[in-house]
């Protein structure tokens, strides 16, 4: 490794050294004459030093009388107007240039981070649920009361209890467990294949809620009809009883030819209820 020798010329380095004391000179013999200026100033004007401290005085004591809540709302003085006014002019109408609130401020500022923590919380890291995600939850815990207060309030329902009830809840339910459980002897649509058509004015045990209630709970076994009381709950049972009731006079395609008696009452039913839908 090669080593760097520097010779220093030595009157050179003896005027480098002369140069900076005469700065120092300088600047000492400058701070001297400034401070001897700034006396002689005082006693030669004091009249004019007590007015300078007078304004400053006046300035301190204007800017102590805004309070906390004049900064807040950005309030300024009727005295300081000219202050504020803006060179031009339109119509005759001249305008004040003041400063944008403190709190209009902290605001627009606050909505800015609530944003972005909305945006991050929500849609970037999914720590919190969406709209979507909420509504489905909701109607998931609805659902749940509901057939909790179903399961615990149809107990008590039988053949001579239960009413008709064709909401679209009971009827959703009831066409469930309808086509899960008679679908595959009475058509999916009540058209009728191994038992009779469910849809038409006839029926072989009596067509109205009671008379239905009663066929899916005990069956009838000479017919191939098992009873469902052992799979069905009561409310379950009020249900598809419900359900076989709404879909009389529906008409499906290649329906099974009638059986049994015509009702006479679900026959005006049904013809009013076509009249309500021309």
């Amino acid at each position: 490794m090669k080593s760097i020798l520097i010779v220093v010329d030595p009157g050179m380095a003896v005027l480098i050294i002369a140069s900076i004391i005469l700065l120092l000179a300088i600047l000492t013999a400058s701070l001297v004459l400034l401070r001897a200026l700034k006396t002689a100033l005082k006693l030669t004007t004091p009249d004019l030093q007590l007015e300078k401290k007078e304004v400053k005085k006046e300035k301190i004591q204007k800017t102590n009388q805004q309070t906390f809540w004049q900064k807040v709302l950005g309030l300024r003085p009727m005295e300081e107007e000219e202050e504020l006014l803006i060179d031009h002019t339109y119509d005759g109408i001249q305008e004040l240039d003041n400063p944008t609130p403190v709190w209009f401020n902290a605001l627009f500022y606050s909505t800015i981070v609530f944003a972005i923590g909305y945006l991050l919380f929500y849609h970037v890291f999914g720590w919190g649920m969406n709209q979507e995600q909420e509504y489905l939850a909701e109607m998931q815990a609805a659902e749940k009361q509901r057939l909790e207060f179903l399961a615990t309030s149809g107990t008590n329902i039988d053949e001579n209890s239960v009413e008709l009830d064709l909401s679209p809840e009971m009827i959703i339910s009831g066409q469930e467990i309808y086509l899960q459980n008679c679908g595959m002897c009475h058509g999916n649509q009540g058209e009728g294949m191994i038992g009779p058509n469910l849809t038409d004015e006839y029926w072989l045990h009596g067509g109205d809620i009671k008379d239905i209630f009663r066929v899916v709970k005990y069956g009838v076994p000479d017919k191939g009809m098992v009873p469902w009381e052992s799979s069905l709950t009561p409310i379950q049972i009020a249900q598809v009883s419900n359900f076989i009731a709404s879909i009389g006079g529906t008409n499906p395609p290649n329906p099974k030819e009638p059986q049994g008696d015509k009702h006479e009452e679900l026959a005006a039913e049904n013809a009013v209820a076509a009249e309500i839908e021309l």
